[in-house]
This record gives C-alpha cells, structure tokens and sequence, in this order.
C-alpha cells in the first residue's frame, strides 16, 4: 500500500495536465501577416473561449476546415490541405451586428454567427479582405501573451 500515494499522485497530475492542454493553446507565429504585434517564430499563450466570448481588437487563433481562396502556398499550406484545416493567427476585425470593416464586403453590418479576421499587416495578410466572413465557432482560442 506504500505505492498509493504515489499512484494518487500521478493520477492527479495527469488529469491537471489534460486539463491544461483542453483549456489552453500554445501556437508558433508563421509569416509577417500579424507584424508588427507578432513576428515570425513567436510562440503565444491563447485560451480556448466560447464563440459568444468573442470581442472586437482580440487576437486570435481560428481553425479554417477548408482552403480558403488566396491563402498562400508552401509547407504550411500543404500541412493544412493534407489534414482539412488550416489554423490562422488574426485579430478579429468586426463580431456579429458590427460594421463591416472597408475592405471586406459591401454589406452593412457583419452577419450573425459570424466575424471578420484581420491581419495587423494588411500587406502582408491573407484575412477576411479576400476570404471573406468566418464562423465564429472556427475561432478556437484567444491570444493571451507572447512566451518568449
């Protein structure tokens, strides 16, 4: 019986890391798109949020399930048409009843269920200005911090 606490130990560790690793994202900056905010190789901290969380000036990490038109090609892009997503790191433009940046689309305001996602470098950002709206629930995680 000595080795029960050990075991409860372990157990108990185990099932805080699962719950880290649901509650939490760690993700690497790939490209200029979010410069000067973030810049290639920079590895952020986000937090899994619900869809109705989301505000406008977040930064976030969204999981695209289809290659959307005008995103670039490479490794990265490769990697996300072999496994059906792409994850993007944008800062939400706009929410559900909001404006509609310039840009975007010609309608007034931005649908429900969905938002719009921007680059901080509009240069050098694929975003919303050629893809268009995003579903909200695409939008897996909210950047808090840079890590390094």
């Amino acid at each position: 019986m000595s080795w029960l606490p050990g075991l409860l130990f372990a157990g108990t560790a185990l099932a805080a890391l699962g719950w880290l690793r649901r509650r939490f994202l760690v993700v690497t900056v790939s490209g200029p798109s979010m410069e000067p905010t973030f810049h290639d190789g920079d590895r952020l901290l986000a937090v899994r949020r619900p869809a109705a969380s989301l505000r406008t000036g977040q930064v976030v990490v969204a999981d695209l399930h289809t290659r959307l038109p005008g995103a670039a090609d490479g490794p990265a892009a490769a990697a996300g048409r072999q496994s059906g997503h792409r994850r993007v790191i944008k800062r939400i433009g706009a929410v559900a009843g909001e404006p509609v940046p310039p840009g975007v689309d010609a309608a007034p305001t931005v649908p429900p269920g969905m938002v719009v996602l921007l680059g901080d470098n509009p240069s050098a950002s694929v975003d919303s200005r050629q893809y268009g709206y995003v579903a909200a629930e695409q939008v897996i995680a909210v950047v808090l911090r840079r890590l390094r």
